[in-house]
């Protein structure tokens, strides 16, 4: 869950929050991730009461009918040609500076990662999670040593001088900031893969949330003590502009590096919610189609195969049309943004005492 939640966030956002509220980033991060505490708590109940592949649509399926569920489920399914590929670029990035000069081109770096992609996502859910993991753990050590090598100290982890901050400005950073906790929807479509959703899920969402706000927090930190912000391009460049500044230029790879496996990570747990979002609908209401079969190793291998498509033509088509990145990361996070509203929406109608009170202030949040 939490290697969802990084992604690319940490290789930009607190760089660019910093420019916003510079020294009240760390009350701004404090006042998110409460925020963020009962949207998370809101989901963990949905998830612990309804395990659904479907994800947010089958909890509005059960608070609203099905109806309104296939509009949910396609919505969320129109991110497969809008928001993923935008990730996918991103990841390219990274990947361009680890591949050969002859495979290093925008068009032939994304085609490897959907290819990749497939690979994990055919091995099956536990192959993919042994994989998720290995990565959080590498971001997690990788931030340790910026602590370390950072001389980070308690006097800079503690925010300051809170009669003196600008409400305004932490708004409008919190605003850039909430993004680093998309993800928490695409983990719904995962309940199914818990041997006891009941107990486990909750605890992988509420535990993931809060490890990444850890670690964005612990970041930020590094940010501003060594001031790697203030322009648009050390806003967009600050991990290896401070890799540079306290490794040294031959920690360049493995900047690149990490930061193709935190935004593989992201968009793997995507492909994995996509697909099981289509093989959801399939089994609901077309059993009998080859699109609700899975394989001996549990994976909806046609749905995955229809993502992973979509996903190559959608690369191709990004770049050879020029069309701006930013345009499709504005239409994912719009649609984002209406799935949060259905599925705290739909946890108003099916919660009931200290959840259904959680699920009013989460949908206020958003």
């Amino acid at each position: 869950m939490s290697t969802t939640l990084l992604g690319t966030g940490l290789f930009m956002v607190p760089a660019i929050a910093a420019n916003i509220a510079g020294k009240d980033l760390l009350w701004a991060w404090w006042m998110l991730i409460i925020a963020v505490c009962p949207i998370a708590m809101t989901f963990a109940a949905l998830g612990k009461r309804f395990p659904n592949a479907g994800g947010a649509s089958y909890f509005v399926k059960q608070a609203f009918g099905s109806r309104l569920e296939k509009s949910v489920a396609l919505l969320f399914i129109s991110v497969i040609p809008v928001g993923v590929p935008a990730a996918i670029a991103i990841a390219g990035g990274f990947a361009q500076q680890l591949l050969p000069s002859f495979l290093a081109t925008p068009i032939v770096s994304q085609l490897l990662i959907v290819a990749l992609l497939m690979v994990v996502n055919f091995a099956g859910s536990k192959s993919s999670s042994r994989l998720q993991t290995a990565i959080a753990l590498g971001i997690l050590a990788l931030v340790g040593l910026f602590l370390w090598k950072g001389e980070v100290n308690s006097y800079d982890s503690v925010p300051h001088h809170l009669a003196s901050i600008d409400m305004g400005n932490i708004g409008n950073a919190i605003a850039v900031m909430f993004w680093c906790f998309v993800g928490i929807e695409a983990f719904a479509h995962m309940g199914e893969e818990f041997k006891r959703p009941d107990r486990d899920y909750p605890i992988a969402i509420l535990v993931g949330c809060l490890l990444a706000g850890a670690v964005y927090y612990s970041f930020s930190v590094v940010v501003l003590k060594h001031n790697a912000y203030g322009t648009p391009e050390l806003n967009t460049t600050s991990v290896p502009y401070l890799a540079n500044l306290l490794f040294g230029a031959k920690a360049n790879w493995i900047i690149s590096l990490m930061g193709f496996l935190a935004c593989f990570a992201t968009i793997n747990l995507y492909t994995q919610s996509l697909s099981r979002m289509i093989w959801s609908l399939a089994r609901e209401y077309k059993p009998e189609s080859s699109l609700a079969a899975l394989s001996t190793r549990g994976v909806p291998s046609k749905a995955t195969a229809i993502v992973g498509i979509t996903l190559a033509l959608s690369c191709v088509f990004g770049q050879l049309s020029g069309i701006d990145i930013e345009i499709f990361l504005t239409l994912a996070n719009g649609i984002f943004v209406v799935i949060y509203l259905f599925a705290m929406w739909s946890a108003v109608r099916l919660l009931e005492g200290t959840g259904k009170v959680l699920a009013m202030i989460a949908w206020h949040f958003v």
